[in-house]
């Protein structure tokens, strides 16, 4: 399974390679400057595997939520490169990226993520640990207030991940009570997890055609 990734829902501009297992990435936190970089990282990335798109597998793209126009990046550009490799793709919440970075990298089994929607809101998901490894969806995905956030109703440790941890901790802190056991509101979702998560979809048959590659907002209103 080879399999191109693409991540550009936050302020990080990302892509990366899963080649049976290996992987290879770019990765750069540089806002506003993802349809800059984006194109000349994918180049360089198949360049140093030596691969062409048309011996990929397909294309995993993060759908978002996140900042409008990043994941509008992320879509254009993963459904232009799947059009004229005759690729399927699979979207990738990243939401559920920014979890499974948490339980790759920190070794996180339940993992609250959190985004800055801006007017006071946070793009908000619970995930735990599959007992494949994997994180799974824990409820819906949502737009809301911090003080509205869905609490899982499960007794775990959760750990909030994410930079909408920066700005609104304690205000869902004060939502989780003792059911938060921490916070890194420094990371960001990556493309290597939207890849690793993107080939499983793509294994399992469930990849789709490009032009059903759709973006996830969660909410109409436009913030940048």
């Amino acid at each position: 399974m080879k399999v191109l990734a693409i991540e550009t829902a936050t302020e990080a501009c990302s892509c990366a390679l899963w080649l049976d297992g290996e992987q290879r990435c770019r990765y750069q936190v540089a806002p506003r400057r993802h349809a800059e970089l984006l194109l000349e990282m994918v180049a360089s990335l198949l360049a140093e595997a030596e691969l062409s798109l048309q011996r990929l597998d397909g294309i995993a793209f993060g759908c978002g939520p996140g900042s409008f126009t990043g994941v509008r990046i992320a879509v254009a550009v993963s459904q232009g490169l799947a059009f004229g490799a005759e690729l399927a793709v699979a979207p990738v919440s990243s939401l559920r990226a920014l979890a499974e970075g948490a339980r790759r990298e920190l070794g996180c089994q339940a993992v609250l993520s959190a985004l800055d929607a801006r007017m006071s809101q946070v793009y908000w998901g619970s995930f735990r640990a599959s007992v494949q490894g994997p994180m799974e969806a824990v409820g819906a995905e949502q737009v809301c207030e911090p003080e509205t956030v869905v609490v899982p109703n499960e007794e775990l440790g959760w750990f909030g991940v994410g930079p909408g941890w920066g700005p609104y901790r304690e205000r869902l802190a004060a939502r989780l009570g003792r059911q938060l056991i921490g916070t890194a509101s420094d990371r960001y979702p990556h493309a290597l997890d939207v890849a690793s998560l993107g080939a499983e979809c793509l294994r399992g048959g469930e990849g789709v055609s490009p032009d059903e590659a759709l973006p996830v907002y969660l909410r109409n209103r436009v913030t940048g």
